[in-house]
C-alpha cells in the first residue's frame, strides 16, 4: 500500500527542539518542518547549531521534510539582493540537515496592480530557481495571503512561466479558503501536475480563522481522495495555526489536536502514513 509522509511545523509546539521531538514522537511522527528553533529562524542558525540539529535528529530517527524559509515574504519593491543571500543560506541549511525542499513565497504586492507586478515577480522567481537548480534543491511555492500568488490562477501562472522541476507547489488548502478559492474543486485540478507537498491547514469563512483539518471549508476529505487517486506519496505537513480556535489550550495541545485531525481523515480515506 502507498504511504504518505506526515510532517509538522514543530515550532508551533515550542522553541525547544527536544520538546518538539518529544511531542512528535508521542504522535508517531518521524518528520518535521524546520522553521524556528531556540528562538531563531532557520536561516539565522549558525553552522554549529545546524550540525547540532542534524545530530539530534539522527539520534532520534527524525528527518527534516523542508526548510520553511520566509524567502519571498517581502514586498516586491524591496531590494532583491538580501533575498539572494537568504537563498544561499537556505540552500546551506537544506544541505546541512539533509532535505531537498525549501519553502518560498511569491512577494507582497501591497497596493500595486497585480498585472503590473508580474514581470518583477517572475524575474525574482527565475533567479531563485537558478540558484536552486545549481544546488540541486527544490523550491516549494506556498500560496499565502496578500501575495502575488495568493490565488490558484496566479500560482499556476508562476509555475507555468518558470517551467522548472526545481519549482513545485506547496499546496495550502487553508490559505486558499482565506482567498475565496475552493481547494479541491478549483485549485487542485489546475495545480495537480505541479504539486509536490501539501500544507495541512483548514479554515472557516465565518468566523475567518484556521481550524483543524476537516473542520472548515478546505475540502480536506475530498483533497485526500484526490491525492490517493493520484498515488501521491509525498509530505502532508501539519501547520496548525490554532490560537483562535483553541485560545485556552497549550501550544503542544493545539499541535496534537491538528495532527490527530489529519490522522482521522487519513483513516477515513483509507490512506496509510509514516
Amino acid at each position: 500500500m502507498l504511504k504518505v509522509k506526515v510532517t509538522c511545523f514543530a515550532d508551533e509546539i515550542s522553541h525547544d527542539l527536544e520538546e518538539q521531538l518529544d511531542v512528535l514522537t508521542q504522535e508517531g511522527l518521524a518528520n518535521l518542518e524546520l522553521r524556528n528553533v531556540w528562538g531563531k529562524n532557520v536561516l539565522d542558525l549558525n553552522e554549529e547549531e545546524l550540525q547540532s540539529i542534524r545530530s539530534m535528529l539522527d539520534q532520534r530517527g527524525f528527518t527534516v521534510s523542508s526548510i520553511a524559509s520566509p524567502i519571498g515574504k517581502y514586498a516586491v519593491t524591496d531590494d532583491f539582493a538580501p533575498e539572494l543571500a537568504a537563498m544561499q543560506r537556505a540552500i546551506h541549511a537544506a544541505h546541512a540537515v539533509g532535505t531537498p525542499y525549501i519553502r518560498i513565497f511569491s512577494y507582497y504586492t501591497k497596493d500595486l496592480d497585480l498585472d503590473a507586478c508580474r514581470d518583477e515577480v517572475l524575474s525574482r522567481m527565475k533567479q531563485l530557481i537558478k540558484l536552486a537548480e545549481q544546488a540541486n534543491v527544490i523550491l516549494l511555492l506556498e500560496n499565502d495571503n496578500n501575495l502575488y500568488g495568493s490565488k490558484d490562477d496566479r500560482v499556476l501562472d508562476i509555475l507555468q512561466h518558470c517551467n522548472s522541476n526545481s519549482l513545485r507547489s506547496a499546496f495550502d488548502p487553508g490559505n486558499f479558503v482565506m482567498n475565496k478559492v475552493k481547494p479541491a474543486d478549483e485549485a487542485y485540478p489546475k495545480l495537480q501536475s505541479y504539486l509536490a507537498y501539501v500544507h495541512v491547514k483548514d479554515a472557516t469563512n465565518e468566523p475567518h480563522q484556521f481550524v483543524p483539518a476537516g473542520a472548515g471549508a478546505g475540502q480536506l476529505p475530498e483533497l485526500l481522495l484526490q491525492l490517493r487517486e493520484a498515488r501521491f506519496t509525498g509530505y502532508l505537513s501539519v501547520e496548525p495555526h490554532l490560537p483562535h480556535y483553541l485560545p485556552h489550550a497549550s501550544n503542544p495541545k493545539r499541535v496534537v489536536t491538528a495532527i490527530r485531525a489529519l490522522k482521522d481523515l487519513l483513516a477515513r480515506a483509507e490512506m496509510a502514513w509514516e
